[in-house]
């Protein structure tokens, strides 16, 4: 399996892609750039924020959740306006936000972490129905959160331990139990970034610095590995025709001249064959806040 450009504007920090299953159209940021990219066969769109946002969930064909600094938004696709649906509540202005996926019951899942990577700065947290409870503290770069295919588990990790952690999921979404380990790549001396799992359980994650996105089974073992002409891989998603289609973000940042003129696709975004279906992402549902009779907040 090999990848090719998808998208060749340049990303610092390309992040989070998202296919949104009504528009058919790929989502993903520039996290230290304050942009969300998006293309859609030809077509090629941009936003610009006055601070970081690093996720995204989609709410309808016309609207997005955008994660930010600052807190959870409504994003108007057609007027490129904003509605606050949740704050953060962060220590200082040191804090972003970073990795975040939608789950099954129709939350949110968002880390944060130091603009700084302080160590143990980070935090995962879940909006749902209102509420922005703290999921796990003290972490430093949070990634990786993602969810089974029977909903009854998610994934996530902190970057620099190197393993990926498991939690059992309640009937409405809230972890139970401490999480485990189902995957250790410490060994190996790898970082791992964002993942998504496909319809299979298989889980796909990016190797910050390694050049690739790994496949493994829900039990670990290894089924297939992509590389890609960029060092710094941050993360997959799974769209396109039939959800077979890979799309993985890559960043510049922490490269040095050399580094970049070895690998001067860094930066880009990326697509190839999987080989296999994913996920359609889940939708955020928005019920308890909604007013209007176009389905805003």
């Amino acid at each position: 399996m090999s990848a090719r450009v998808f998208d060749d504007r340049v990303c610092d920090l390309g992040e989070a892609p998202l296919w949104h299953p009504m528009r058919r159209e790929l989502f993903w940021f520039d996290i230290t750039g304050r942009r969300m990219l998006s293309r859609k066969g030809e077509v090629a769109r941009e936003w610009a924020f006055d601070e970081m946002h690093s996720a995204a969930g989609w709410i309808d064909e016309g609207g997005l959740l955008l994660a930010s600094e600052s807190g959870l938004w409504y994003f108007d696709l057609k007027s490129a306006e904003r509605r606050l649906i949740a704050p953060l509540e962060t220590e200082g202005s040191m804090i972003r936000t970073n990795d975040g996926r939608a789950d099954p019951q129709g939350g949110f899942w968002i880390s944060t972490m130091h603009k700084g990577e302080r160590r143990g700065a980070g935090a995962i947290w879940r909006w749902y129905r209102g509420e922005m409870r703290r999921l796990y503290a003290s972490l430093t770069i949070p990634n990786a959160i993602c969810f089974a295919p029977d909903e009854r588990s998610a994934c996530f990790c902190d970057t620099p331990t190197a393993r990926i952690m498991r939690v059992a999921l309640g009937p409405d979404g809230w972890p139970i139990g401490a999480p485990e380990c189902c995957l250790d790549l410490s060994a190996e001396g790898l970082a791992p970034d964002g993942a998504v799992i496909d319809g299979e359980g298989a889980l796909w994650i990016a190797l910050w610095g390694a050049s690739s996105v790994r496949r493994y089974a829900p039990h670990g073992e290894l089924l297939a590995a992509i590389p890609l002409p960029a060092p710094n891989t941050s993360c997959p998603a799974l769209g396109g025709e039939d959800l077979g289609t890979l799309f993985v973000t890559s960043a510049t940042k922490g490269l040095g001249r050399q580094q970049r003129a070895a690998a001067p696709l860094s930066g880009q975004t990326f697509r190839a064959p999987s080989g296999v279906s994913g996920q359609a992402e889940h939708r955020v549902r928005l019920d308890t806040f909604r007013h209007g009779e176009d389905g805003t907040p």
